[in-house]
Order: C-alpha cells, then structure tokens, then sequence
C-alpha cells in the first residue's frame, strides 16, 4: 500500500549514534519539531555487502544534505548492540566507521511492519506449534522515505536486495520538492535545480514542450 500523501507513523524506535549511545527516536517528530525534511532510508542486514558501500554514500553527502535543511536517518532490523560493533568497524575491513547520522535499531520490527518493507514471501500456520512460521529472512528491502517538515510523505521507493541506490536521486528529489513548496511550480522529467519548471496548467506544459523542440 502507497504511503505517499499520509503522515508518517508515530512511532518510536530504539536507536544507536556513533558515540555508542542508545535512545528513542521518532521519525515523525524529528521532522516536525525541528522544521526538517528527513530522509529515511532502510538496509537489510548489518555487516553484509551493499548494505556499507549505501551507508558510506550517504553519510558523503551529508554535508548536501545538511544545506538543503534535511536530517538522514538510517535504519535497518539489526540491534543497537550490532550498530555499534558495525560502526566501531574500520571501512577497510567492511565496517561504517565514519558514519555519523543515527541508524534505527527496529528489532522488534514495529516500524517496518506498519510500512510493509520486510521480506517475507509467504506465512503459514503450523499447527503442531501453534504459531505462525514465515518465508524469508524477515529484514526489510532497502526502502527509502523522504519526509517533509510537516510529517508527510512526499517519495518511497523499495529496492530489492542487491539493488544498491543512487543518492544523488534523493538529493535532486528534495531540490524539486522544495521548488515545488517555495515556487508553486511543478517540476518535469530529469528536472535539476536551476532548470526551468512549469506552473500546473497545459499551456504552461506546451510552452515546456514547445521549448525542448528548440
């Protein structure tokens, strides 16, 4: 189910710092309380593959972020306990040492299940056990959240594991939002800042068009 156009849940979730600091944190609130934009983005698993090389791009770019008034929040199935040996881990020896922004610790996976981001294919009923067994690894896919300053949802996108993403992407979407927000303009395909956008009417669309042809 599309989460775009809805606040974002309110829901608090246990999370670790580079200081080795455990604390509650809700994404919901960062954004509204402090008048940001957050982007939330979700990995499987600690100590595996793609999931460094996206902590590292993002964390890169933080300074980019920063600029355009955005907190990034990372976030994964993995315990506080994991995030800390992970981020106490040279990048040389595949670990996020470095990182600096805060990661969710969802072990108890309240938040990515109102999401709908975890990898389980199917759910069966065992009834020798009395219990619900799933199919899949139970982690989330590399989803990704941009939240506005208000707590609504403005971009998801879901990646499946080995599909690492591209954060210049969410970059250029925070700069077409906030042309969107300050301008009232809409923006067109592969708009980057700078770039001439269009109001929300078909003459504005056929100037637009007509111009390309140029």
């Amino acid at each position: 189910m599309a989460l775009v156009g809805k606040q974002f849940p309110d829901i608090n979730v246990n999370a670790m710092n580079d200081m080795g600091d455990t604390f509650k944190l809700n994404v919901l609130e960062e954004a509204v309380n402090n008048k940001k934009k957050v982007v939330l983005f979700w990995y499987p698993k600690d100590f595996t593959f793609v999931c460094p090389t996206e902590l590292h791009a993002f964390q890169s770019a933080i300074k980019e972020f920063e600029k355009r008034n955005t907190l990034v929040i990372g976030a994964s199935c993995d315990t506080p306990e994991v995030h800390f040996a992970w981020l106490s881990t040279a990048k040389d020896n595949g670990g996020i040492e470095g990182v600096t922004y805060p990661i969710l610790a969802d072990s108890n996976r309240n938040l990515s299940s109102v999401l709908g981001i975890l990898d389980i294919q199917n759910e069966v009923y065992d009834e020798k056990t009395d219990s619900m067994q799933v199919e899949g690894d139970n982690v989330t896919y590399r989803a990704t959240y941009i939240i506005d300053e208000e707590g609504k949802i403005v971009h998801e996108s879901v990646n499946d594991m080995p599909l690492g993403r591209n954060v210049n992407e969410y970059l250029r979407l925070i700069d077409a939002y906030t042309h969107v927000q300050e301008k009232g303009e809409v923006c067109p395909a592969n708009w980057e800042d700078g770039q001439a956008a269009m109001q929300p009417n078909a003459n504005s669309t056929k100037e637009y068009l007509k111009a390309q042809l140029n």
